[in-house]
């Protein structure tokens, strides 16, 4: 083991003990193979200085080539770097659209801003999927317009795994672009607040689905696209906001772009972690109670999400990496995984969780 300035780090270098920051929270694992990402990731925590391997200490390091991750090789495939270009391009001009409509009064153009959410799917192909593609992305905070356009990609293909009509996955994917365009008149102050917010401010944060709504209630759009925007963090147990609506009394697109929305921010960056594995979100879905979700969207959600990573490799929180080989329907988030050693069923595992996709 040898200690060396996050400065003179190189890819491919492996940390020898876990990095915490000064808060004492873990930023990078002990056996991480640095890349480029988490290099960087270490200097925007300020790490200074890294214990890593010293290859004259392990024969073994040299011997093994170093091997890209699942989202390394996503990451240099045709496919996402046109995906990145043309997403970007598209959460540019919905944002230059949104403002001329909140600041300007301009008249709301749906088929316009379809078209920037459309664009991006034209370009998506099934491997890798947009979830992936997404996921590589979320190396930073989201703003409201990224967030938004993630909402909206993510209802879309929510919407056809429902087997929904065109017009209905049409009117899932609005619900999903304009779900919180009422964060638009919430100070920025509280928005980007890196720290956590005071009851005071959170109070002010819950009032964004009525400001949305009473943003978009002229502008001709479907009823159910402004309940959605009215809805989307209502729950069905009845635990939600604004009105503690429950169950039949939400509209279903609001049920569906809640799912879409926490998943969204489960697995996006934030100051204080980086994006979480499929795997860790789903099990946030099933350890804080699917009760609070409809049944029938939130179980094909999940289960759609999930086989989306059959046959992959995983990384398990113990070391141990292995191949996802069956889904349990009774706990989406602790599959069986092919080992070295042996099938593992991670369902009869609890202490076993699934930590990166390899």
């Amino acid at each position: 083991m040898k200690r060396v300035k996050t400065s003179e780090l190189v890819p491919g270098m492996v940390t020898a003990t876990d990095v915490f920051n000064y808060s004492q929270q873990l930023i990078l694992p002990k056996g991480m193979i640095l890349n480029d990402r988490t290099i960087t990731k270490l200097a925007f925590y300020s790490i200074i200085f890294v214990n890593v391997e010293d290859p004259s200490e392990n024969d073994a390091l040299e011997e093994t080539p170093y091997e890209p991750s699942y989202y390394e090789r996503i990451r240099t495939c045709p496919e996402f770097v046109q995906f990145r270009k043309e997403f970007e391009t598209d959460v540019a001009n919905f944002k230059s659209a949104m403002n001329d409509v909140v600041e300007k009064g301009a008249p709301l153009d749906i088929s316009k801003l379809m078209n920037y959410t459309l664009n991006i799917l034209d370009v998506d192909s099934t491997s890798p999927n947009v979830f992936d593609m997404l996921h590589i992305m979320r190396e930073y905070d989201d703003s409201t317009y990224v967030h938004s356009m993630n909402v909206a990609l993510i209802c879309n293909v929510f919407a056809r795994w429902l087997h929904m009509s065109e017009e209905e996955i049409r009117l899932a994917t609005i619900s999903g672009l304009l779900h919180d365009i009422g964060k638009t008149q919430i100070p920025d102050a509280i928005i980007k607040k890196p720290g956590k917010l005071t009851d005071d401010e959170y109070n002010i944060v819950k009032t964004h689905p009525r400001e949305g709504y009473r943003l978009l209630r002229n502008s001709h759009l479907h009823p159910s696209v402004l309940n959605a925007v009215l809805m989307h963090h209502e729950r069905c147990d009845g635990t939600g906001y604004p009105s503690g609506l429950q169950r039949d009394e939400i509209d279903t697109f609001g049920k569906m772009v809640a799912i879409a929305d926490v998943y969204d921010a489960m697995t996006s960056a934030r100051i204080y972690r980086g994006p979480l594995c499929p795997f860790k979100a789903i099990a946030l879905f099933e350890s804080e109670g699917l009760q609070r979700y409809d049944t029938r969207f939130i179980m094909t959600f999940l289960e759609n999400v999930v086989n989306t990573y059959l046959l992959n490799k995983v990384r398990l929180n113990n070391g141990v990496v292995g191949k996802i080989i069956f889904i349990n329907r009774d706990r989406y988030s602790a599959p069986t995984v092919q080992t070295d050693h042996g099938f593992l069923d991670l369902s009869l595992h609890p202490d076993i969780s699934i930590e990166a996709l390899v």
